[in-house]
């Protein structure tokens, strides 16, 4: 009878060890979780910083594409306004030469003479 209380109560201390055994793996799994959550959250920075720095990029872009368009109206209003300015000032020329060719031409001519 010893023998057998024996062998039960060594049974029950075999059971109570293997029992516990998988108690150390568990605090494991949180420290994965941890350090996958950790990776997850680093690798949503780096997105957001990529992402940003496309989108500073693009407005850059779109910020020189518009001074450039700018920069073509203001030249082209220019040049409009040279062409206005050159046209005005051969008009003027032409009509002084007109003016200018009559009263040669005024000169040139011979008074009547006039007969009794």
């Amino acid at each position: 009878m010893t023998k057998v209380i024996a062998t039960l109560i060594a049974g029950l201390f075999a059971t109570a060890a293997f029992a516990q055994t998988p108690a150390p793996a568990t605090p494991a799994a949180p420290a994965a979780a941890k350090a996958e959550a950790k990776e997850t959250k680093a690798a949503a920075k780096a997105e957001a910083k990529e992402t940003k720095a496309e989108i500073k990029a693009e407005a850059k872009t779109a910020k020189v594409e518009a001074d450039a368009k700018k920069d073509v109206a203001v030249a082209k209003a220019e040049e409009k306004a040279d062409k206005a300015d050159a046209h005005a000032k051969a008009t003027k020329t032409k009509a002084k030469a007109h003016a200018k060719a009559e009263k040669a031409e005024a000169a040139a001519t011979p008074a009547p003479v006039v007969t009794k």
